[in-house]
């Protein structure tokens, strides 16, 4: 888990089948050194395994990630930056279908997937 390692959580909310929270990057991470040395990022499979992590969080189970058709990232997000993740699922028979985002003032990474 990256859960209070390389992230931890403020103002987190669970409602139903939604959670918000903002995320704070740890910058001292070993993630950061190498990605990328001089001008960290927060790599794109972090930001799909925080969304993952925190929807089994909120399942109480372990989740697969089965289809991604949708994963856009819109601007690079810096260790520096707190982030607002908004999530949203359904289930549908054994599947959960999920839309995910993060943002500031604007949009930063947008996802949909369907897990099991």
């Amino acid at each position: 888990m990256l859960l209070n390692d390389f992230y931890t959580l403020d103002n987190a909310h669970a409602d139903g089948n939604s959670f918000s929270a903002t995320i704070r990057f740890n910058a001292a991470h070993a993630i950061f050194s190498g990605h990328f040395p001089g001008q960290p990022v927060v790599p794109g499979v972090c930001m799909i395994q925080i969304v993952k992590e925190l929807l089994e969080e909120c399942m109480e189970r372990k989740i697969l990630l089965t289809q991604a058709p949708q994963v856009k990232f819109l601007q690079l997000i810096t260790p520096e930056t707190a982030p607002v993740l908004l999530m949203s699922w359904t289930q549908e028979k054994s599947d959960i279908v999920l839309t995910a985002g993060f943002k500031t003032e604007k949009d930063l990474f947008k996802m949909s997937a369907r897990f099991c």
